[in-house]
């Protein structure tokens, strides 16, 4: 139960940070990447300041024997950038420039009613799919 209400609070914080940020506005997000353009630097603060929250976060909780709200921490246990994690990356920061949104944002700009954000979340959902299918595929 506490695992869930954390969960449950953490993405309720997120959410709230992407709005007041302005990242669920793709205008915003494009204008951010437009770096030959009409730049808008003023979200690089909003990732300086995830940073200054995620860096001494993960210092001190590491130092713990165990999470507070699970059995173990679940940290990622490769460390070498293989072919699939590059081409997703590319095609990651690819839709990102092109839409000026990316899951999270979207997700939040739902309750807006935007049509944008929900088109883009059928078609991110679509392309899971299709990438499953051709997973399956591929390992026949």
């Amino acid at each position: 139960m506490l695992r869930n209400f954390t969960a449950l609070l953490a993405g309720i914080i997120f959410g709230f940070g992407l709005v007041i940020s302005q990242m669920v506005n793709p205008q915003k997000v494009l204008a951010f990447l437009d770096i030959f353009g009409s730049w808008d630097p003023s979200l690089a603060f909003v990732m300086g300041a995830a940073l200054l929250v995620t860096v001494p976060g993960y210092y001190i909780l590491l130092k713990r024997n165990r999470p507070i709200a699970a059995p173990a921490f679940e940290l990622p246990s490769t460390k070498n950038a293989d072919f699939p994690l590059l081409v997703g990356a590319l095609l990651f920061g690819i839709g990102w420039g092109l839409v000026g949104l990316c899951p999270g944002p979207a997700i939040t700009a739902l309750a807006f009613g935007g049509m944008p954000a929900f088109i883009f979340l059928v078609s991110m959902a679509a392309g899971m799919a299709a990438f499953e299918l051709f997973t399956v595929a591929m390992k026949r």
